[in-house]
Order: structure tokens, then sequence, then C-alpha cells
């Protein structure tokens, strides 16, 4: 029994061999399917299958019923994302994160889904591309999956990441994870419904929604929920609980579990009282976005996204939402985790873009958001571990970030940002779109993201 115990507690640790762990499994799996057999073979059965009864439990979960890989990849585990700031993650480590946040949801997790199908005549993109060996040089050596530079009706720098890095895994159909755009994808969603009639305004008091009694957040306005303005600081801070150590275990640490629902957060939230309104940057908020459009909409909801992304964006792929597994409607089962292709996020900023020239309802509501902006405490946000746009953008306006640092604060440029390098990022004024897609934030933002915008003074 020693030695058995011994073997497990060591191949948890043991690169490439960890067959305890379904996700080194399944990602071994991947890369073989995949053809990189420079990295993974097919092994002799493993010192864990052989410590465990045939047929029993413990063989089946191992999988020692199925082909045994082995990689050779110098792989650092972390417990969550990738830190932000002063992390050096190898090519190893990326492939992984990649298979891990984008492959594994629906291999290994079965992720539900609030899923939106293509248009039946998607929005065909013109070019005028020109060359940017800067663009190349950062895809080469950084963890850049696409660079996409949208002006004037054209896109004009098209790049994925090469083959000898990650550009085999990126196709035009591949769905990339948004991270925190999803939040702005909630918040046009919201647009939607606004002008469909569902919801007065954005500025709308949440007193009709009984999921939200007896919590801090009932009978506020909807416009300080968008812009992370409702007095939630004593409980919540840098994604987390405050009072972490009152909580279920399953409920400590990170609020960006996306399969939970906002009713099993809500829950510890009961008796609360909201304070002095301040910036205050997490996951509930957006949650309570799009699950107030999912309450009010009711068996209309699925309309209102294919209104969204079908109809005006004009998608050629589908995208979908998460949707909590195991629990229904009423619990608030909408997650903000949004994928889609990189073209297609370039197709939805268009739509925005267009909502906001043309004036339509919808743009109206982009262009009442803008106005009501507030500055973000980017001080305090930094010190949390805030991500590299928040020195630049200063202000916030209903889930989206604006107010860069350098252009004129009135100048509309509004921008969705995620962890890892995910930006969609806007000019309203100067018919210009930048979309980024990352497995880590170790480009230049500055230059890439950031820089295309300042030069348009």
């Amino acid at each position: 029994m020693k030695k058995i115990l011994a073997t497990l507690t060591l191949s948890l640790f043991v690169i490439g061999n960890s067959y305890a762990d379904n996700n080194i499994y399944e990602f071994n799996k991947w890369l073989f399917e995949n053809g990189l057999t420079e990295y993974v073979t097919i092994g002799e059965e493993s010192e864990i299958c052989k410590a465990q009864k045939k047929y029993s439990n413990m063989w089946y979960y191992n999988k020692c019923d199925q082909p045994q890989y082995t990689n050779n990849l110098k792989i650092k585990f972390y417990d969550g994302w990738i830190p932000e700031k002063n992390a050096k993650p190898n090519y190893d480590t990326l492939l992984y994160e990649l298979f891990r946040f984008n492959e594994r949801p629906f291999k290994v997790q079965g992720v539900k889904k609030y899923e939106v199908e293509p248009s039946s005549n998607p929005y065909e993109f013109s070019s005028e591309l020109i060359d940017d060996k800067y663009i190349d040089k950062q895809l080469k050596k950084t963890a850049l999956l696409s660079y996409l530079h949208f002006k004037d009706g054209k896109i004009t720098i098209d790049k994925i990441s090469p083959n000898d890095r990650f550009g085999k895994f990126i196709k035009e159909d591949t769905k990339l994870r948004s991270m925190s755009v999803g939040r702005s994808m909630a918040s046009y969603t919201l647009a939607h419904a606004i002008c469909g009639g569902y919801i007065d305004s954005f500025n709308v008091k949440l007193n009709d929604w009984p999921l939200l009694e007896n919590t801090l957040y009932y009978n506020q306005k909807l416009s300080d929920i968008l812009n992370m303005n409702s007095g939630d600081h004593k409980y919540i801070e840098a994604f987390e609980f405050v009072n972490s150590k009152e909580l279920d275990e399953k409920f400590r640490g990170s609020l960006d579990d996306h399969m939970l629902s906002l009713k099993q957060y809500l829950f510890h939230l009961k008796n609360t009282k909201s304070s002095k309104p301040r910036f205050n940057y997490h996951s509930i908020n957006s949650s309570i976005v799009l699950n107030y459009v999912l309450f009010k909409t009711g068996n209309d909801f699925e309309k209102i996204l294919e209104k969204t992304f079908k109809d005006k964006a004009k998608i050629k792929n589908s995208v979908f939402f998460y949707k909590t597994t195991f629990r229904p409607r009423k619990e608030g089962n909408a997650n903000i985790m949004f994928y889609a292709t990189r073209y297609d996020y370039l197709r939805i900023a268009k739509a925005m873009l267009d909502d906001w020239q043309n004036d339509t309802c919808e743009g109206k509501y982009l262009k009442d958001i803008f106005e009501n902006r507030i500055n973000k405490d980017t001080k305090r946000i930094q010190a949390l571990g805030g991500t590299s746009q928040w020195p630049y953008a200063r202000g916030y306006a209903g889930q989206f970030q604006t107010h860069y640092t350098g252009i004129n604060k009135k100048r509309a440029v509004m921008g969705m940002h995620g962890y890892g390098g995910q930006h969609v990022v806007i000019d309203f004024e100067k018919s210009r779109i930048v979309v980024t897609n990352s497995i880590h934030e170790n480009f230049n933002f500055k230059k890439i993201v950031y820089g295309p915008f300042k030069k348009d003074k």
C-alpha cells in the first residue's frame, strides 16, 4: 500500500507521465491526434496502471484501458491562470495552456452553451493588406495567436502565429476564449434587449428580479452594475470574497469559476448592504448584466442572442456564452465566458462601430454608456495585479474600458480587454479596430494594441 501511495504521489509531479491527471492524459492525446509525435508517443503501461487492480475503478479512472501517452515537455503547472506579472512561461507551458483553456472545456469538462448559429449571409471583409515586420516578430517569439487591424472599412493587417509555434492550431473556424472580453459582449447583448423593448433603459432600477432580493444589488441602478460601481467592495476584492474564512471551500478564491451560477454566488451575499460606490472590478457585476437579460427576455433570450450576433454582426461561425451545468435559468445560468473565431470578434466589433456611426438604437446605447463612464482607481487595481491595459485605460463605460492616456477623454475609444492578451479596441470616430487573441500577454501591448490609436490623435 505504501508503495502504491508513493507512486501515486510522485506521479503528480512527473512532467509528461501523470496518468492520474486526466488533464495531462487528454493533453497528451490531443498532441498525438494533432500529429505532434516529436512531443508525445504511445508508451508502455505506466507505473500507476501497473499498481492498480485491472478493471478496478482506479484502473479505469487512470485510463489504463486506453493508450498510454508519454510526453517529453517541460511544463510548469499553475493553480489557476498564469500570473500576468513576472511570469515567463516557455513554449511547452503555453502549449498546455492553449489546450487547457481552448480545448479542455469541451473535451473534458463538457461545457454547456448558449450557442448562436452562423448567419446565412455572413459579412465578408475587404482587405488592403500591408506588411508589418514588427507584428511578425511578436508572433514568432510571444504567446500571441492572432492580430487583426481594421481601418476605414478594410482589414489592413491579418496575421496568425507561425506554424512552428501555434499557427497549426488556429484555423478559420477555431473558436478562441474571450476571458473578460465576454463582459463587453454581455453589455452589447443588453443593448439589443433594451432596443427590443424587454428592458426600459440602461439606467433602470433592479427591483423586479427576485434573485437579487436581500442582497446589496437589489434596487440598484443597472448603470452602476454596468460600471462596476455597485458599492460591493466590503465583500469582494481582487476577485475574492473578503470574508472567505466564512465560506465553503468551493467558494474560496477566484470568482471566475465559470461552472457556478449567479445564485450560487449571491447565496454568500445575503443580508448585505451596499457601501458608498467605488469602482470594483470583478465578475459578479458582469454576471448580473447578462443574467438580467436572461430574466427579462425569458424564452426569447436565444432570439436576442441571435439578433445580436447572427443578424447584426453576421457571424460566419457559431459563437456562444457558457451555460452553467445542471442549473436552471431562474438561478442565472448564463455565464460571460464567450467564444468566437478571430474574424467573428472583428465582425462583432464592426457591428458596434456601424451602430455608433449610424446612430441606431444600439448605437445610442453605446453612446449613453460612454457618456456615463466613470474613472477607475487605476493605482489600486494595479497593486492587486491588474493587467497591462490598466495604466492606459483610465475610465470604465458599461463593461468597456475607455479614457486611454494620451488620448482626449472625450474621444470615443472603447476597449474590450481580457486576461492573457484578449483585446478588441474600437475608435468610433476614426473607424479603426484592433483585435488580438493570445495565450499569455507577453507581447508589446503598448506598441501593437494601444499604439495605433495613440498615433491617431
